[in-house]
């Protein structure tokens, strides 16, 4: 029996926009998804956009209840800003009181919340107004989580501010997957640094709401591996990790960005608009946990043919197709829970051993219903197995000191996923995307409930 930590937290993510549906009700205004999807609905899997996904916002009762029937005693998951405040001033009492149930409802089933409040969710009417590419993002998110720390600081005690910021960057800013699809490494730098702003006086408001709280930032974080140990490769490697780990880490929990990092944003003329106040925000304003999502390792090596300075992050570090990998076909991701040590290892080392937790991790596979049998539960033995691959390597990190506090997987009900809308199945419980009331369990389910009642495995 491998047995982890008294108090481990056993528990999925999932976010408002993936799962509570109702995206044009209930006195929510227009997110940047929801006009997406209005303008381009041709960009979506299946015309399956943004307004019902798994419906949540009326099935959240009997969900609480099924969080319980497998065993989560916590679930992480978001508040909506467009919901909250749909013109980003004035509080929505409708909204007020359903997340107030809906937490509320969550506790009673013995479920701890932890609150995120940005999930890739952009009100339009920020973004009309230049979204993170301007300084005005970062008071108007200080004051949308400055809200929700007063209407729910006393159901809710754990909170994140931001899941995965690098996201947003990377795939509004240079790849065009997210809105608005520019492509512009200077521009994605500054969202990325008002992003961090955002962050960091959202935790300056936290502490004056909430001191007695807990507050971090959940990031998507793996260690990048270099093809060699040419100095070409090392450096594609430092590059990747300064632009997409330390960007947030270090100043989240040293309260500074890396020399190196100012340093190659300076030589390559990416350096964003700052303000004489912000180290010293940075500085004051660190968290108390890290929550780390991990899906797949980064693998680089250096670029051939580089544009100096940078044009592109492929100008600093390229994929590399790693022969030994073993895939996901579905994702098309490598699956490799080694990084999971790894990363345990980090964070004991270069991060104070500060507490965290995992906080996303998980298998998306399409058709799902191959694996039906007769009785209508699917046979996911293949999510189970990468669970328990990751969590061997968890625990390896944990016996060695590494001071994390839980696993949370994605997801707890099928969601809908961005562009590909609901191709591929992360869920404990199957979705019925004829019937959104009807949930119906998976094996996985099951085995998470031993796993959580047994605190492992």
């Amino acid at each position: 029996m491998k047995k982890f930590p008294e108090g481990f937290l056993w528990g999925s993510a999932m976010s408002a926009p993936q799962t509570e549906g109702h995206g044009s009700k209930n006195g929510k205004s227009p997110s940047t998804w929801d006009y997406w999807f209005q303008t381009n609905p041709e960009k979506f899997n299946q015309n399956q956009g943004p307004e019902n996904t798994s419906n949540m916002y009326e099935t959240y009762a009997d969900d609480c209840l099924r969080m319980k029937e497998i065993g989560l005693n916590s679930i992480r998951t978001s508040i909506a800003w467009t919901r909250l405040l749909p013109d980003g001033k004035t509080l929505n009492p409708e909204a007020v009181a359903f997340y107030r149930d809906y937490f509320q409802k969550m506790k009673d089933s013995g479920v701890e919340p932890i609150m995120n409040l940005f999930h890739f969710d952009m009100p339009m009417w920020l973004m009309e107004k230049g979204g993170w590419e301007v300084r005005e993002s970062v008071e108007a998110f200080a004051f949308y989580a400055k809200t929700a720390f007063e209407q729910f600081g006393d159901i809710v005690t754990k909170w994140t501010t931001f899941n995965e910021p690098i996201v947003h960057v990377e795939c509004g800013y240079l790849y065009g997957f997210h809105y608005p699809a520019v492509v512009d490494f200077k521009k994605a730098v500054q969202v990325g640094y008002n992003t961090l702003m955002a962050h960091v006086r959202a935790v300056e408001e936290f502490r004056k709401v909430l001191p007695n709280g807990e507050i971090g930032i959940i990031l998507n974080i793996s260690p990048a591996y270099s093809r060699s140990n040419s100095p070409e490769d090392e450096r594609a490697k430092e590059a990747s990790d300064l632009l997409n780990s330390n960007s947030f880490l270090d100043p989240a929990v040293h309260g500074k960005l890396p020399d190196a990092l100012i340093q190659l944003v300076k030589e390559n003329q990416l350096t964003p608009e700052t303000q004489p106040e912000d180290k010293e925000l940075m500085k004051k304003n660190t968290v108390d946990f890290i929550g780390l999502n991990y899906y797949q390792p980064r693998r680089v090596q250096a670029p051939e043919n580089p544009a100096v300075p940078a044009i592109m992050p492929e100008d600093l570090y390229v994929p590399y197709d790693w022969p030994e990998k073993k895939i996901n076909p579905y994702r098309g991701w490598e699956i490799y829970p080694e990084a999971l040590y790894d990363v345990a290892m980090m964070m004991k080392e270069n991060y104070n051993n500060i507490p965290w937790y995992v906080s996303e991790n998980g298998m998306g596979v399409a058709e799902e219903e191959r694996f039906m049998k007769e009785d209508g539960m699917i046979e996911d033995d293949y999510r189970i197995e990468f669970m328990q691959e990751h969590l061997d390597y968890l625990h390896k990190g944990i016996e060695e000191g590494s001071n994390c506090f839980g696993y949370h997987t994605w997801t707890f009900v099928d969601c809908w996923s961005w562009l590909n809308g609901y191709r591929n199945r992360y869920g404990f419980y199957r979705v019925d995307l004829e019937n959104q009331f009807e949930r119906t369990m998976k094996k996985s389910g099951l085995w998470y409930k031993e796993l959580s009642k047994n605190n492992g495995y």
